[in-house]
């Protein structure tokens, strides 16, 4: 079942991003982000009614306390990456994260990589070098050099690091109270705590932004937002933290078909097998 909420939440997630960076020609990035977390809020709250409250404990707030900053962090790095550079270049190095988790949730969470486990790590970093692919006339290191020169997919390269962090703390939360209710305290918590942020790095649009209605194109992305979050939460609660971000990172296939039919971006058969390598490294990283 875990496997099925871990597809929805990479297919929310995907349709959430190509539709905000379709809403972020107009808008500015810091409320369009916050926006999003605006119109995810409706739906969490309404599954809020039908679920029981859990006993919480000291590791519950303390997880939730860590990972609150860091998500705020990758808040900004995120709809920055969206708006700077294109959605099939940056997307695909969210799947960077599992490589990261694989020292990073042993040492938080205690989970182990096996020798396929290995291998999936070579797929994805292999996948990660195509993406440029079209560089390499330059030199068999261009590839590299270009990824530094686009800053979005600096800027996705950490957050995937960050991730690796938010997703192991997340687990412990969601293993100190229940999915729902971390999901939708937490995502509550994010939208109060991000408030402050957009409104004053927005200050100069946002009366425009409100007057000229841009936000009415956040509504969709908040939806889908939403429904990523419970699923995300969910598939967590059933699996182990690598298992599950390596199965939500299909996202990044449906990222980049988003990218070459709503953005029309270039490059795309170049794009599309780097991202198909690294899927296949998921796959052996999930298989182990």
């Amino acid at each position: 079942m875990w496997v099925v909420f871990a597809l929805i939440s990479a297919f929310t997630l995907a349709t959430s991003d190509a539709l905000t960076k379709k809403a972020l020609k107009d808008s500015n990035e810091y409320l369009a982000a916050w926006f999003r977390f605006i119109f995810s809020l409706p739906l969490l709250l309404v599954l809020w009614v039908f679920i029981p409250t859990p006993k919480v404990d000291v590791e519950f707030y303390r997880a939730f306390a860590i990972a609150l900053p860091l998500e705020i962090v990758t808040i900004i790095l995120y709809i920055k990456a969206l708006r700077v550079s294109p959605l099939s270049l940056t997307l695909p190095f969210l799947a960077l994260t599992p490589v990261f988790l694989i020292l990073i949730s042993y040492l938080i969470v205690g989970e182990k990589v096996s020798f396929m486990g290995g291998a999936g790590i070579f797929l994805i970093a292999a996948g990660s070098y195509t993406l440029n692919i079209d560089k390499i006339k330059a030199g068999i290191f261009e590839p590299f050099r270009s990824i530094s020169k686009e800053k979005g997919s600096v800027f996705m390269i950490g957050v995937s690091l960050i991730y690796c962090f938010t997703a192991s703390l997340g687990k412990i939360a969601i293993e100190h109270s229940s999915p729902l209710f971390f999901a939708i305290t937490y995502y509550i918590a994010l939208t109060l705590c991000f408030a402050p942020i957009a409104l004053w790095m927005g200050r100069k649009e946002l009366k425009g932004f409100i007057k000229d209605r841009h936000f009415k194109g956040l509504v969709m992305p908040g939806i889908s937002f939403s429904v990523m979050a419970a699923t995300h939460m969910a598939a967590m609660s059933l699996t182990k933290v690598a298992y599950m971000i390596s199965v939500k990172r299909l996202s990044l296939i449906i990222g980049i078909i988003y990218g070459y039919f709503l953005f029309r971006e270039e490059n795309i058969k170049e794009r599309f097998l780097g991202a198909v390598l690294m899927l296949i490294g998921f796959v052996l990283v999930v298989t182990a």
